[in-house]
């Protein structure tokens, strides 16, 4: 196995350890310290990697899972995978440090705090270097998990529980809906590698299936990344304590999505549903989260609609990006390549600003005890440092120089002027409405970036509002955002360096047959006097003006019908759900075993025989059948008889008798067919079962003897009777269609396949070995779960004795 792979499961190895040795460890030290060598060496082994990928080269590993269903987790280390790698473990490794000195070791379980988190950095380390879609589905499912248990980390409180709920519910629905879509590009590609799907382009793009499979993957890309109108998860998840927040929902978790999008590009870029789904959405979720966050009070939920916006700017780009594959190489090609570069340059700089943003909050919370702006005010005074910070993440995330998001909020909205004037697609004038729709989201983006940093550190310090005594954090919880502070600041001075050894490779992986090497992708901080430059003098203008007078307009926004907001209809949606389930479970559960068995039966005959009917596959042949012999006629009678006795015996010994004796009966038939190894296994478990039976009604008192009459029941007739003569043409008619040959000439070769000379053992032990052993576990948990019945019970009625 290659130490590629040790490192990328380095986070689930140790979270089974950290449990072992929670308890030695938080004896001497806090368990965060342990945890932090985790992200750090995996970042260190990662960075190794940057050099070559970045001359062009890439690397493949591949362990073997269960190599006879081509189940493998294959990884792929190209600049994509490498980006987001260095993403996980870098801001985790910062987190961390963070955690140790905002998670007390005294008051928290630190064991389940860091479990959850190892989870899940585990799960987002497999996901970005699969290669393989299933296993890439798999880790894409285990972020949902581990990031429902970090979000209901505070379990005790109802938000958490509610927020947690939520977020499962729409990411995972979102994940089976990308489930379908992996498994028809599976069955297109006749692969499960994402790379040999992009070299059999051909195939896959000119399929019936091009267009559903688009629309599933999507599905599970936007759900994950917090996309309109499946964002409402989001400010719910900032229920999680902040180190959470600021891993999840800045660099991790909502960055699934566009990774997903982003590895897609090469199938589905170049594509009319393709471009509006993902440049349509991501610009409507730009604007939808700008809007929203202006009229939020808490500073946590104020970052989650931030992050919404963000995350709705990147998906754009990447939609507009897309364009490089329609166009091709050439001067339009160009243009568009580089959108999807910008895509990659503000993927980055968000994680460092809103991860530097999302700790500043932390901090807020942590010394002050309060997150409502309305309670905060001038605590530059006291916070300095912190405030400093905040400043810089925030002028950020507004796009004023000089800090990262400056850069690349000018390159958004080059990309969407380039945009409107495409003329492909119907864009035409609906073209406009990108640059519009951007600058506006701007504009209320520079707004509550504003309200973010003055509201809360500008003004009147107000001690008496707040709930402690506050003072400048410890320099542990200070170190993670300075760290990422300094690291907004140097990007805008050095942005090439970013650029060509980790922006530049990740390019070349979503738009590989663009020749990137040959185009000039310099980021610079000066264009001239350009249409960007004006839009960004509009916005820092308009905005000053809005946030001045913001008091005069943001109750409008506030007054927005609580009726038609998403958030509703999901309660609503949800409500109904449970009551609809609720009336149709109070009807069906009776209570009445009857009731039970007339359902099962009444729609196990009318699908049934109606599938029958309407495919037509009511077909009887039995030119092929053998000759019906006098002792095959007399062993169904003494069965039918057997069976009847089961039925009217007014004995329970009688009644097992007979079910033994039916069972013996159907291993004479396995005799006369000449399957002596089933005869001798049917009798095996006839007997075993016997004598539990006889174990089991040798406690139970005796049946007490009454004569009744037995009203007569036609529903019962008709059920008996549709369900006798479903299984009977359902038998015949499947004995009837060959459809395929028959597998028992694999069977027969039991001996050379599985070295077993008796056929039976071989299907039950090797054929169908996990699901023998599944059907074992069963029968174990059932056992104990009786066993501890049987004892809870005799426990009580000791104790009930002895009082």
């Amino acid at each position: 196995m290659s130490i590629f792979f040790i490192f990328i499961f380095l986070p689930l190895i140790s979270a089974v350890i950290v449990p072992l040795l929670y308890k030695y460890l938080n004896r001497l030290v806090h368990t965060g310290w342990f945890v932090l060598l985790v992200p750090l060496s995996i970042f260190i082994y990662l960075l190794r990697y940057i050099p070559d990928v970045a001359a062009g080269n890439t690397y493949k590993y591949s362990l073997s899972w269960i190599p006879s269903l081509d189940m493998n987790f294959t990884s792929y280390v190209d600049g994509l995978s490498l980006l987001f790698g260095l993403l996980i473990s870098g801001i985790g490794t910062l987190v961390i440090i963070y955690s140790i000195f905002y998670m007390s070791k005294a008051r928290e379980a630190l064991h389940s705090f860091y479990v959850y988190l190892l989870m899940f950095m585990g799960a987002m380390l497999g996901l970005v270097f699969s290669d393989h879609l299933l296993v890439l589905y798999g880790f894409w499912e285990l972020t949902s998990v581990s990031s429902f248990l970090l979000i209901s980390y505070w379990y005790e409180r109802k938000s958490s529980r509610q927020g947690a709920l939520k977020a499962m519910l729409i990411t995972v629905l979102g994940g089976f809906g990308m489930l379908a879509g992996f498994i028809m590009l599976i069955m297109m590609a006749d692969t499960y590698s994402i790379r040999e799907m992009i070299a059999n382009l051909d195939v896959i793009q000119g399929h019936a299936l091009f267009i559903p499979a688009m629309l599933c993957v999507l599905l599970g890309a936007f759900t994950k990344s917090a996309q309109f109108p499946f964002g409402i998860w989001l400010p719910d998840a900032m229920e999680a304590p902040t180190p959470v927040s600021s891993y999840l929902h800045s660099a991790t978790m909502v960055k699934a999505g566009i990774y997903l999008v982003a590895r897609m590009t090469p199938l589905f870029g170049g594509s009319s549903v393709w471009f509006w789904l993902v440049a349509g959405i991501g610009i409507i979720t730009l604007l939808y989260g700008s809007l929203t966050a202006v009229r939020q009070t808490d500073l946590k939920a104020m970052l989650a609609y931030s992050t919404i916006s963000q995350l709705g700017m990147i998906m754009c780009l990447l939609g507009v990006g897309s364009l490089a594959i329609y166009f091709g190489p050439g001067d339009s090609g160009t243009i568009f390549t580089v959108a999807t570069f910008a895509a990659l340059f503000h993927l980055f700089n968000h994680s460092t600003f809103k991860g530097s943003l999302f700790m500043v909050v932390g901090i807020i919370d942590h010394e002050t005890g309060r997150r409502d702006i309305r309670y905060l005010g001038g605590l530059m005074q006291v916070m300095p440092i912190t405030f400093t910070i905040a400043v810089i993440g925030g002028f950020s995330m507004a796009g004023l120089p000089p800090f990262n998001g400056f850069l690349s909020k000018e390159m958004f909205f080059a990309a969407v002027n380039d945009v409107s004037g495409a003329g492909i697609f119907g864009l035409g004038k609906i073209g406009l409405l990108f640059p519009v729709i951007a600058w506006v989201a701007s504009v209320f983006t520079f707004v509550y970036c504003m309200i973010f940093v003055f509201r809360t550190f500008g003004g009147q310090y107000r001690p008496e509002k707040l709930t402690r005594k506050v003072h400048e954090a410890p320099w542990g919880m200070l170190f993670s955002p300075v760290v990422l502070g300094l690291l907004v600041i140097f990007i805008f001075f050095f942005p090439n360096v970013l650029g060509k050894y980790i922006l530049t490779p990740a390019l070349t992986a979503i738009l590989p047959k663009m020749p990137i090497s040959s185009y000039d992708l310099k980021i610079s901080a000066w264009h001239g006097l350009n249409m960007e430059l004006i839009m960004t003098i509009g916005v820092i203008v308009i905005g000053i003006f809005l946030f001045k007078t913001k008091k005069h307009w943001v109750q409008i926004l506030r007054n927005y019908p609580q009726g038609l907001t998403l958030n509703h209809l999901y309660n609503q949606g949800l409500s109904g759900t449970e009551k609809l389930s609720a009336s149709l479970t109070n009807r069906y559960m009776t209570g009445s075993l009857r009731h039970y068995l007339i359902y099962i039966f009444a729609f196990f005959a009318i699908v049934l025989l109606s599938s029958l009917l309407l495919l037509h596959g009511i077909q009887f042949d039995f030119s092929n059948n053998a000759a019906i012999s006098i002792f095959d006629a007399g062993l169904v009678l003494a069965m039918v008889i057997a069976a009847l006795t089961v039925l009217f015996a007014g004995n329970r010994i009688v009644a097992i008798v007979a079910l033994g004796a039916l069972g013996y009966m159907v291993s004479m038939f396995f005799v006369i067919f000449r399957a002596p190894d089933l005869a001798l296994t049917q009798m095996v478990v006839e007997t075993v079962t016997t004598v539990l039976f006889l174990l089991c009604f040798y406690h139970l008192p005796k049946l007490k003897k009454s004569v009744e009459r037995i009203p007569f029941k036609l529903t019962n007739l008709i059920i008996s009777i549709a369900m006798g003569l479903t299984v009977t043409v359902l038998a015949l008619s499947a004995n009837g269609h060959k459809l395929f040959e028959p597998i028992s000439s694999f069977f027969e070769n039991s001996y050379k396949l599985a070295g077993a000379k008796n056929i039976v053992n071989a299907i039950l032990v090797d054929f169908r070995g996990f699901d023998t052993m599944l059907e074992i576990s069963v029968l174990a948990i059932a056992g104990l779960g009786v066993y501890i019945l049987v004892h809870q019970r005799s426990k009580r009625r000791e104790q009930h004795e002895t009082e």
